[in-house]
């Protein structure tokens, strides 16, 4: 039984050793572009920060809305006179009742005291306060479209990370397929050559050629480790960690062809920018009008309570000590008479700052027509690209499948052939950056329309 506890114990501990020496694996993820998105809208850091300026907003908001409610403050106050002043009076005669010219009395307060007391303040009237009020909820609006704003972004991050991570997958597999055939290539003529039926040079072509494209397939390998760690990064997970992307870059392509969202009208309202810049507007206006009110006058309120004890001991805490209790009611009205015109200069200050914000937000306007009907003529053209790509890659082919009968044939040069693959392998990377920018042109266009994710 004992030798069976050890051996039971030792082998416990042996997987517990066995276990924490592997090295931590990195997590991982599959994602769909739409399930991408919208797991960047939760957890990508800019979504996690703009949620935060949201929530700072909202107590922003309430604490100037509290500035105007009710204020209570308490004092306790505790003094002991190591060196007391003496207080004097003139001295009185007792006989005659007349005081004694240049003779004093000296008196003594109480070497210490304590007191507590206890105000109420509220505000009457401030209009700096109203307008402190609605800039509040002004700021909280701005917030608010900051955080759409953000998600807007992070969307368009995430689906042009996805894109470029597609592009690179595909690039690899397309370089591995052209190394593979460039490597039979350059074998089958070289033994071609060594049994002296073709040029040297021949051979040559041919590995420059293949040395050329295993050179891009090292880039476009390390290019994809670099994509995958960004597009990562836009998602606000580890770079490290292990993501699998589900959707594949003909099916997002096809999918972002669909016209139908030029076709909608513009509504320039809708616009994110445009709101964002009404707000900033909202914004000057009220630094106007808050320079305006500070020329009404002030009306507060307030009401204490104390109490004080005195003595030459500390007695404070004796149940017999008396407190002497004291109350107080008031009101202050404050009126501005006259500053030498600096309030006014300050007031005209804010007003020309409102009219260049007025005149701001008509510019802005007209950029951001000006950007949606770019977005629309930049997406329409990749449409077109893409098209033109695929119809080039169908003229490749078939060319450098001619030029590869013609060469085995003996009726072209291999500079004939290299020239005719070159264009070939030029002509499948323009056909996945078609389909890249029809993904990345839509999401740029989606974004100006305000589109929030994918199945709008």
């Amino acid at each position: 039984m004992r030798n069976n506890l050890r051996l039971f114990y030792l082998g416990w501990l042996f997987t517990t050793i066995t276990w924490a020496q592997q090295p931590p694996t990195s997590p991982e993820y599959s994602f769909t572009l739409d399930e991408a998105i919208e797991f960047a809208l939760e957890n990508s850091y800019q979504s996690i920060n703009a949620r935060r300026d949201v929530a700072k907003a909202l107590k922003r908001k309430w604490e100037t809305t509290a500035d105007g409610l009710p204020q209570i403050d308490g004092v306790v106050d505790y003094q002991n006179q190591l060196k007391q002043q003496p207080i004097l009076f003139p001295a009185i005669d007792q006989a005659t009742g007349q005081e004694i010219p240049g003779v004093f009395q000296e008196f003594f307060t109480p070497q210490q005291q304590a007191s507590a007391t206890a105000t109420l303040s509220q505000k009457i009237f401030d209009g700096s306060y109203l307008v402190g009020i609605e800039a509040a909820k002004s700021f909280l609006q701005y917030t608010d479209d900051v955080e759409e704003k953000t998600q807007l972004e992070v969307r368009k991050g995430v689906i042009n990370a996805y894109g470029s991570v597609l592009v690179a997958q595909e690039s690899v597999k397309i370089l591995e397929n052209n190394v593979a055939t460039l490597e039979k290539n350059y074998q089958e003529t070289k033994k071609i050559f060594e049994n002296g039926l073709a040029e040297e040079e021949d051979v040559e072509q041919l590995q420059i050629t293949l040395l050329q494209i295993k050179n891009q397939l090292s880039n476009t390998e390390r290019l994809e480790r670099i994509a995958m760690q960004m597009f990562n990064l836009a998602l606000g997970v580890d770079v490290s960690s292990n993501t699998i992307l589900s959707d594949t870059l003909e099916d997002l392509s096809m999918k972002n062809m669909d016209q139908s969202t030029v076709i909608k009208p513009f509504i320039l309202e809708n616009n994110i920018d445009y709101r964002l810049a009404y707000l900033l507007t909202e914004q000057t206006r009220l630094e106007y009008k808050l320079e305006r009110s500070k020329a009404l006058p002030k009306l507060t309120a307030f009401i204490n309570y104390g109490t004080a004890a005195f003595d030459n001991d500390f007695v404070f805490f004796d149940s017999e000590t008396r407190w002497f209790q004291s109350s107080i009611l008031g009101a202050s009205l404050n009126i501005p008479l006259f500053s030498s015109l600096k309030r006014d200069a300050k007031t005209q200050q804010a007003k020309i700052a409102d009219e260049q914000s007025k005149t701001d937000f008509l510019r802005t306007q007209q950029e951001i027509q000006l950007q949606y009907d770019t977005a629309v003529s930049d997406f329409k053209f990749s449409i077109e690209s893409y098209d033109t790509a695929k119809q080039n890659l169908a003229l490749a082919e078939r060319i450098e499948k001619k030029n590869q009968i013609k060469y085995s044939e003996g009726l072209a040069t291999s500079f004939d052939l290299r020239q005719a693959q070159l264009q070939l392998y030029s002509s499948q990377q323009e056909v996945l950056q078609a389909m890249l920018d029809i993904i990345n042109k839509k999401a740029e266009l989606e974004t100006i329309l305000n589109i929030p994710n994918t199945n709008n």
